[in-house]
């Protein structure tokens, strides 16, 4: 049985994002195929063999560093603590890790990391110099996912990307006057125009400029580079609460800039102490207070807004290694959502998915064009979710390739697996099987790469020869009100989410349905039960199988059959 170490957490503001994926990966791993190693990687570089129940946690903060650590008022990161000694406090959580020792762990490593240091190529280098397959594309591949100015220029050359696009180095920013700038970005790209941090994920120091404002624009630019600014006339209407949760909300990865951070000349690793200096900073009759990240960019990335339907779109591969794009899936935003930043993605209720996107046929398969040709010329491998917008004259604009997808179950790249017939456990294992085979293609270990896929391979095709010899179980899906169907919709994905990480189950889920002839039971197909409630699940039986959905299955079929027999 091999043993996969599954990466999460890491240095980067998508750590809490990560260790979602790490829970989902340690859920659903197919336990017939795999042994599940948990690696807990801190902020400050260290690999730990972490207790098994931790990972269960809410959050990172919830048992690292420990909660006897986290002084009331706030709730901070290990960074926040740079007189702690972390390897002891490391011991409470698990075992400390060398690299050079990774193979007597793990025989693979998943990585469900995300940003700088984790989607850059940093990891897979490590990995690679001490001969550990791992998940996802090459380090090549990570680079240049990384980066989303050079995407730009790459994608104009692959797939002939006609977006206006500016990046404006941070040194002008400070070196000349923002009217300045701000007139000649207006010259180069126009308004509205969208603002990112280069080198971010999940929509991490993302904002729109829609007017001709200069504070707009200025703002826009500031939250991009992880600067705060707190205005004197705002502070001092503060109570303490008020004041404190405003530097709580500072501490927080998925809405503030987070710690440490640099104020007046002075690094400040904890809340606390820069609540203090605040203090006393603002007894003085100055404006404003500016406050940065220590972890900042050195350009901003300016992008022309594209008026038209967003999409996200996948792209896996074959056995053999041929690209497949996946069914674009349409972003539905509700209209109080200004931006679709990290927020807007993760925790809020009013976005949805719509797979595919409303499009003509042609226009789907256009973009599934696109996004195959990009995911080749760009050297990407094993998975990558492509975003993108189709524009109100029917042009397709590519934009962030993603490397390492979200992982949390309901996460884009498992609906449109689910569409060809993957669950979440098959696509985990698609996920290290591909890798494997991708890894051949540097030119180390290729002996020993070879047998593992082989033994893998080998390893897949008797577990479902095991399981289909097995008689099915049916998992039915009933309720009289539409109450107790979601009821049971719900506990019925649990279910049947258990029973395939075990391996060796056969079962079928059904939902009784009425036809001419009286009820029947109505097999589901993976995509059905891939849905968020009952009610899309009765949608898409009532709609059938779209066409480009259809295409998309014939086109998988090679993948389909590899990871189900279907």
């Amino acid at each position: 049985m091999m043993r996969i170490g599954i990466f999460f957490g890491g240095p980067a503001r998508e750590r809490e994002i990560s260790f979602l994926g790490g829970k989902t990966a340690m859920a659903h791993l197919n336990k017939a195929l795999f042994q599940p190693i948990p690696v807990f990687v801190d902020s400050l570089g260290h690999f730990i063999l972490i207790k098994e129940e931790l990972i269960f946690e809410e959050s990172i903060r919830s048992f690292y560093p420990p909660k006897r650590l986290q002084t009331a008022p706030f709730n901070v990161y290990i960074e926040s603590l740079p007189d702690a000694d972390a390897v002891e406090l490391l011991a409470e959580v698990g075992t400390i890790i060398q690299p050079a020792d990774f193979a007597k762990h793990f025989d693979f490593a998943f990585i469900a990391m995300h940003g700088p240091g984790a989607e850059d190529g940093s990891i897979q280098g490590l990995l690679e110099w001490y001969n550990i397959p791992y998940s996802g594309p090459s380090v090549l591949g990570s680079a240049i996912g990384i980066d989303k100015a050079k995407q730009n220029e790459w994608l104009k050359k692959s797939v002939g990307l006609d977006k206006k696009f500016f990046v404006l180095q941070r040194d002008d920013y400070n070196k000349y006057g923002r009217e300045t700038l701000f007139e000649q970005v207006k010259k180069e790209i126009g308004i509205p125009f969208v603002a990112k941090a280069p080198h971010q994920g999940s929509s991490i120091g993302l904002a729109f400029v829609k007017e001709d404002s200069l504070e707009v624009f200025d703002k826009a630019i500031k939250k991009c580079l992880f600067i705060e600014e707190i205005y004197r006339e705002e502070w001092i209407t503060l109570d303490e609460e008020a004041q404190v949760a405003l530097l709580q909300k500072m501490v927080n990865l998925d809405e503030g800039i987070g710690f440490p951070v640099v104020f007046q000349k002075q690094v400040y690793h904890h809340p606390a102490n820069l609540l203090e200096a605040l203090r006393e900073y603002f007894t003085h009759t100055v404006t404003k207070a500016s406050i940065q990240s220590i972890h900042s960019e050195d350009a901003i990335l300016l992008e022309s807004f594209v008026n038209g339907n967003e999409f996200s779109c996948g792209v896996i591969q074959t056995p053999a290694g041929q690209a497949v794009a996946l069914p674009p899936t349409e972003i539905v935003i509700d209209e109080s959502v200004e931006v679709f930043d990290f927020n807007a993605k993760y925790k809020s209720k009013l976005t949805r998915k719509r797979i595919p996107m409303h499009a003509s046929l042609a226009h789907l398969q256009m973009i599934q064009a696109q996004v195959k040709q990009a995911f080749e010329d760009l050297g990407f491998g094993v998975c990558t979710r492509i975003d993108g917008f189709l524009d109100t004259n029917g042009i397709v604009v590519l934009h962030d390739p993603n490397t390492i997808p979200g992982m949390s179950p309901s996460s884009l790249i498992f609906k449109q697996m689910a569409e060809i017939g993957l669950n979440v456990t098959d696509s985990l294992t698609y996920f290290i099987r591909q890798s494997i085979r991708e890894r051949l293609r540097t030119g180390k270990n290729y002996f020993v790469l070879c047998q593992q896929l082989k033994g893998l391979d080998e390893a897949i095709a008797a577990s479902l020869k095991a399981k289909a010899a097995q008689e099915i179980q049916i998992l039915e899906i009933v309720g009289t009100s539409e109450e107790d169907l979601e009821a049971s919709f719900q506990a019925i994905k649990v279910q049947a989410a258990e029973l395939a990480a075990l391996g060796t189950e056969n079962f079928r889920v059904c939902t009784p349905l009425e036809i001419e002839e009286g009820e029947t039971l109505l097999p589901l197909h993976v995509a059905h039960l891939s849905k968020d409630t009952a009610k899309e699940m009765l949608e898409a039986i009532k709609t059938g199988v779209h066409p480009l959905i259809a295409h998309t299955r014939e086109a998988a079929i090679d993948i389909t059959k590899f990871y189900t027999h279907v």
